[in-house]
């Protein structure tokens, strides 16, 4: 007797072989896939989703966001990053950030995650335990990190306090199903080598992922030459923090030589293209970067930045925008930069052991697409037609650890009116 039955579905595993069935069913059990394969009869289950035709794959992992952010979407938007952070952000965020619009900001942005069939995402901002209320209470998966900075923020007054802070948040989290608790040293700009190093250190010590943000505007390079006398990556790598815990977010600004680093110490990307498009960072060196054996996944970046977290969008954006840089229009095929938004995306957070792809014994965070649509139809390619002809709005159902979270196209576990509600409230605020 299975807890979940899902027939009649067109399932793309996004496993190693890329394994479709046409026909398939998914079994459920204790919030795990129990079986998958093309539909067979007499399977007993206590409750039955009939996808009618539609595509199942893995929910969508967002690898690099600032989730609370969302109460400054479009906030100082058509600015400079460093003008941007410098004199709209932080000064904002200095005034602001608490509890409570940590807690109302996620809210926001698990409500729009889950929509977008978005089931998993790592996060870098302040009171993550607020965080962490707001991901259990939407029944989402995180991986979560406070970010540390050289200098006071909201979240600790020096970098020592912020990676104790993270310690207690690692021993508190350390063994949750649903929170993965990380280290999140900011930048090499904004730590000094000996605060990345002890945030290494910690990361070793507690077995947990290392998230940075690394290379992204070209003010950034040269702003490390000339403190380090070296690129940023290379710099990482001097001073001994590069390694595959670590997942880079951006990393547009590579040289070869770093990228052949980097496929060396099988350190992970995070690549926000729209981020990287809006905040005029540059374009990442993606298909290098790849072909040289980098793993590359895709974040949304915080929606002050983007300005929504919609993973098709991201990958949908980055297939044609690398084609039309690279002038090459084999670059970032559709089944590849899907499978950079899944099965990759797990094992750039060193989760991939447990989600990812539809296999058996991994959990069941699943997302049903609905493809019966005009602008869906005709069907000859699901991978094409998903990052080229959909959208995050055409989600039906989400599903994580079993539980059926989105209906529909309606977010069951987070209150739609209340966000909207708080949006209002949080607006009033920064505007008065």
């Amino acid at each position: 007797m299975f807890d979940l039955l899902i027939k009649n579905a067109w399932v793309l595993t996004m496993d190693e072989s890329f394994t479709e069935y046409k026909n398939g069913y998914i079994a459920i059990k204790d919030g795990k896939i129990a079986e998958v394969g093309e539909n067979k009869e007499n399977l007993e289950s206590r409750e039955v989703i009939d996808a009618n035709g539609n595509i199942v794959l893995p929910g969508f992992i967002n690898t690099h966001t600032h989730a609370a952010m969302a109460l400054l979407r479009g906030y100082g938007s058509d600015n400079p990053l460093k003008v941007w952070l410098e004199q709209y952000i932080w000064p904002v965020e200095g005034k602001f950030v608490s509890y409570e619009f940590v807690k109302d900001g996620t809210d926001i942005a698990c409500y729009e995650m889950l929509r977008n069939g978005i089931t998993c995402f790592v996060d870098m901002y302040f009171y993550e335990n607020a965080v962490a209320d707001s991901v259990k209470s939407a029944h989402m998966r995180a991986v979560l990190t406070t970010g540390i900075l050289d200098f006071p923020t909201p979240g600790a007054k020096t970098p020592d306090e912020g990676i104790q802070k993270t310690i207690d948040f690692i021993k508190e989290y350390k063994n949750d199903e649903f929170i993965y608790p990380a280290i999140g040293p900011h930048a090499p700009y904004t730590c000094s080598p000996s605060t990345l190093q002890k945030s290494m250190q910690v990361a070793v010590d507690y077995d947990v992922a290392y998230h940075i943000h690394v290379s992204e505007t070209l003010h950034e390079v040269e702003d490390i030459k000339n403190r380090y006398g070296d690129t940023p990556v290379k710099h990482l790598n001097n001073i001994g923090v590069l390694n595959d815990r670590v997942l880079a977010a951006h990393m547009v600004h590579p040289t070869d030589e770093e990228v052949e680093l980097l496929a060396e110490k099988n350190v992970k990307i995070a690549h926000c293209p729209e981020s990287n498009l809006k905040l005029a960072s540059g374009i990442a060196p993606v298909p290098k970067m790849l072909e040289k054996g980098v793993i590359v996944s895709f974040g949304t970046d915080g929606t002050a930045s983007n300005d929504d977290l919609d993973i098709i969008g991201e990958l949908s954006t980055a297939a044609k925008l690398h084609k039309g840089y690279n002038l090459n229009p084999t670059v970032l095929p559709a089944k590849q930069v899907l499978a950079m938004a899944t099965r990759d995306a797990a094992k750039a957070i060193r989760l991939d052991k447990k989600i990812g792809s539809i296999e058996v014994g991994k959990y069941a965070d699943l997302i049903i697409i609905d493809i019966n649509q005009p602008h869906l139809q005709p069907l000859f390619d699901p991978y094409i037609q998903i990052v080229y002809s959909s959208k995050g709005s055409d989600v039906d159902t989400v599903l994580i650890n079993g539980k059926v979270v989105v209906e529909n196209k309606e977010v069951l576990t987070v209150e739609k009116q209340r966000v909207l509600s708080i949006a209002k409230k949080w607006r009033e605020k920064i505007l008065s």
